[in-house]
């Protein structure tokens, strides 16, 4: 197996330092999918929402539905706090007011903060004023000390900026769906211009749900030169570019073969621009397509 000296020292995941100071683990298991609560109620058959022994980043929203199961699976666990990273969301939609509604999210996590609070859409907002607005509640949340840092979620680039005109708190990440068929044209750039992080979710569509496109046979053809799956591969294509991974799956052994593969290899700068060059032949989205629409690329 190739790999580098540089990605196997140290443990995996390493983290990000944010530009408030904070630092964020550069992989992350979110609960949007793979344990997403129905109206229904939550299927106790499926696995649990859980800290894995080595990750200890969750991601997860209000509007999921599975908050309370996430904060018993914290209890359960028996990892320190000190040593978990927890996201949860602003779903801006929801009538309560903003503090009320991150109130009730900490009592369902029984936790007393979380580590990164995210405005989880600009959609709800009716103009420039009330998402500031919005953005404002989240900085006087994070005044507060129950959250560390705070951002934005599936943001454009013309969202960010309204939020940046009265902001005095810069956004320390915005969480957007990205892989290599829907790679934003100048959207990364931007944000690496203002300190602002990047954190990608389904980042392995093009495996799961874009599968026959154009990129299947550059990952196929690297994951055998590095002796590892297409899915690692992908994993890997976010962080060789400084990015965060949010990924999620049911399968247990699936994430601790991420954790253990995932730091003994690198991808080539020039790999990581041709996936990109592949990628930009085919376009795909798969989250949000009543917001955006299928053929929206930014």
């Amino acid at each position: 197996m190739a790999s580098s000296d540089a990605a196997s020292k140290g443990s995996f995941p390493p983290t990000l330092k944010l530009n408030d100071g904070n630092e964020i683990p550069v992989l992350a298991y979110g609960l949007g999918t793979a344990n997403y609560k129905s109206t229904s109620g939550y299927d106790q058959g499926q696995a649990q929402p859980r800290p894995h022994q080595h990750t200890r980043r969750t991601n997860k929203s209000p509007v999921y539905g599975n908050e309370e199961e996430l904060g018993a699976a914290i209890k359960a666990s028996g990892v320190p706090r000190s040593q978990l990273f927890v996201t949860t969301k602003a779903h801006g939609e929801q009538q309560k007011p903003t503090q009320e509604a991150f109130e009730l999210s900490l009592q369902k996590l029984g936790l007393d903060h979380v580590d990164l609070y995210l405005l989880h859409g600009p959609w709800f907002a009716a103009s420039h004023e009330e998402l500031q607005q919005k953005w404002a509640d989240l900085e006087a949340i994070k005044a507060s000390g129950k959250a560390k840092s705070i951002g934005v979620s599936n943001f454009l680039q013309e969202h960010v900026e309204v939020i940046l005109q009265t902001a005095k708190v810069v956004p320390a990440i915005n969480q957007i769906e990205y892989h290599p068929y829907l790679q934003h044209g100048d959207l990364v750039a931007f944000h690496k211009k203002h300190n602002i992080a990047v954190s990608c979710y389904g980042p392995l569509l093009p495996l799961t749900r874009a599968k026959g496109g154009p990129v299947d046979a550059v990952w196929s053809e690297l994951a055998g030169k590095y002796g590892v799956s297409e899915s690692e591969i992908g994993l890997r294509w976010i962080l060789d570019q400084g990015l965060v991974a949010l990924t999620t799956s049911s399968n247990k052994g699936r994430l601790q073969d991420y954790l253990a593969k995932l730091g003994t290899f690198e991808l080539t700068q020039e790999e990581v621009a041709r996936i990109a060059e592949v990628g930009n032949r085919y376009h795909f989205r798969g989250f949000w397509l009543n917001k955006f629409g299928p053929d929206d690329r930014r």
